[in-house]
């Protein structure tokens, strides 16, 4: 499974690596600002994408609102699992309002079920 994540404050591997997610089938990849943001996803071509609402220079949620643009024009393929991250519930909810599968608190990112599927891909 190939993972990027856009997050400016918080090592999310070493936060996955701590809430004992194994890492040793997934490919990461962090991003610590989103100023190539569509030219990372396309490169990279993620399985599950991480957002952080309230990342520089582009905000996750923008990311995600022109994400929805490209994917709708077939400029790019969406992810299979776009998740928001955020130390705010009300953030990550604008994130599922625009499209995301799911919301979490990061903190709290370890404890999803996604991160005990098979391998995507």
């Amino acid at each position: 499974m190939k993972v990027l994540a856009f997050e400016d404050s918080f090592d999310i591997e070493a936060l996955l690596i701590s809430g004992n997610v194994k890492m040793e089938k997934i490919e990461f990849l962090q991003k610590w600002n989103t100023s190539e943001w569509l030219n990372d996803i396309n490169e990279f071509k993620p399985d599950v994408l991480l957002l952080d609402h309230f990342i520089p220079p582009t905000k996750g949620l923008e990311v995600l609102q022109l994400l929805n643009v490209e994917v709708h024009h077939h400029r790019l393929n969406r992810p299979t699992t776009i998740i928001g991250i955020s130390s705010s519930s009300m953030a990550n909810q604008r994130m599922l309002q625009f499209g995301a599968d799911l919301g979490i608190i990061k903190m709290e990112l370890a404890s999803l079920d996604i991160w005990k599927r098979p391998t995507i891909g």
